[in-house]
């Protein structure tokens, strides 16, 4: 038996066995569909939309790229600010008072470090450079002397890309400092002002900006949206400001003992130690302290000892004297996902992307510890990785708690 069915005068039919009707069963047989020429036409439209919004996007983000960057730089400088300007906020101060003196405090701050130490900075880190040649030399002469290898210093130059006129051409740029290394004045007085304002604003006006948001939403995604905002700006906040106040401490102290003890390019380095012991977990202190020694160990290896000394004792009264103190109210990353957090990040923005790779994925665990749920290990988990039996026995006995927001 066919069924013939009508839609504007195009036919669907459908054969159906009669067997099958009788008994109820789902029908076996042909199956002729005709498609309707408007539906195709409408779909065919609404794809082509698609594709072409998806174009539309891609070539916005493109064009608009750097500047969302500058945003992101700006949102982070501002959530830097953000303990600061709190703590004048409970003192009193209105937030604009507050965001006033906090921000322009340490752009002022940053100038007088520019100003005083800028020009060594770039003078040494040039003359850094230049030496690399010699410290590359010297590296496989040292190699070739004590392994019995037969490495050759031109072709190893040439395949490093280390030619006397790339290294020039790299001291140049850095000679001239920040303009030698971003690029024209205009560009970098542009990225700077777009840095200040957006941070500013959003440290400044923040709140507003995130109630504003809010607006479009239910009142239950309010709630949630602005808990969420509110916690991961504070914790973040914290965990930035924390790590640039033990990064400018670790520079300060590494900085004195180069200089004492005559390592060259003293000021470069104790920056690069700063930096790296504070955004890159577990390897960033040796990596910090790998640069200084390979530069004085082969005129004076007790130097190079004395640099690895130091560093060791420093590293262990930073984590037991200064961590504590700086970090006790502030959020923590796992080691794995903030070394991930510097190679993504480094991946996609360069150096700078590897600096705020760990601010960034601090705020997403910010935000995922806000509304996780949190269990009790089980005895048997307890057991395997390797807690004491007392403790295994309280998570026997703990009962199963969400963790709150806040």
């Amino acid at each position: 038996m066919t069924i013939p069915t009508a839609n504007g005068g195009d036919e669907e039919a459908v054969a159906v066995a009669p067997d099958a009707v009788a008994s109820g069963l789902p029908a076996t047989g042909e199956v002729t569909i005709r498609f309707d020429i408007g539906s195709v036409r409408r779909s065919g439209v609404i794809l082509m939309g698609l594709v072409a919004a998806l174009l539309l996007g891609l070539w916005l983000f493109s064009v608009t790229r750097h500047f969302l960057f500058l945003v992101l730089l700006a949102w982070i400088f501002a959530i830097a600010l953000e303990p600061g300007i709190r703590w004048f906020i409970a003192h009193g101060r209105s937030r604009g008072v507050a965001t006033a003196i906090v921000g322009g405090g340490t752009i002022v701050c940053a100038l007088l470090l520019a100003a005083i130490f800028g020009k060594l900075f770039f003078t040494q880190i040039s003359g850094l450079v230049r030496s690399i040649p010699g410290i590359e030399a010297s590296l496989i002469h040292w190699g070739n002397a004590h392994f019995h290898t037969h490495w050759d210093t031109a072709s190893i130059s040439a395949s490093l890309h280390l030619s006397s006129s790339n290294v020039g051409s790299w001291a140049a740029k850095l000679s001239g400092g920040v303009l030698g290394v971003v690029g024209s004045l205009a560009s970098v007085l542009f990225d700077l002002l777009t840095i200040v304002v957006f941070g500013f604003y959003f440290a400044g006006d923040g709140p507003n900006f995130m109630r504003t948001l809010a607006t479009a939403m239910p009142p239950r995604a309010q709630n949630v949206f602005l808990n969420v905002s509110e916690i991961t700006t504070a914790k973040t906040g914290g965990y930035v400001a924390s790590k640039i106040i033990l990064a400018g401490l670790s520079a300060f102290f590494h900085g004195i003992f180069f200089f004492a003890i005559g390592v060259p390019y003293w000021l470069p380095f104790a920056l690069l130690v700063g930096i790296t012991a504070q955004f890159i977990p577990m390897i960033g202190t040796y990596i910090g302290v790998a640069l200084p020694v390979v530069a004085v160990v082969f005129t004076s290896p007790w130097k190079a000892i004395a640099v690895i000394a130091f560093a060791t004792v420093y590293q262990q009264i930073e984590s037991y004297f200064f961590t504590p103190r700086v970090s006790q109210k502030t959020m923590d990353v796992n080691p794995a996902i903030a070394l991930a957090a510097v190679f993504v990040g480094a991946a996609i923005w360069g150096p700078v992307g590897a600096l705020i790779g760990i601010p960034l994925a601090a705020a997403g665990i910010t935000i995922l510890d806000t509304y996780k749920k949190s269990y009790a290990l089980a005895p048997e988990v307890v057991a395997v990785v390797g807690d004491k039996p007392e403790d295994a026995t309280q998570a026997a006995a703990s009962p199963v708690v969400p963790k709150a927001a806040g």
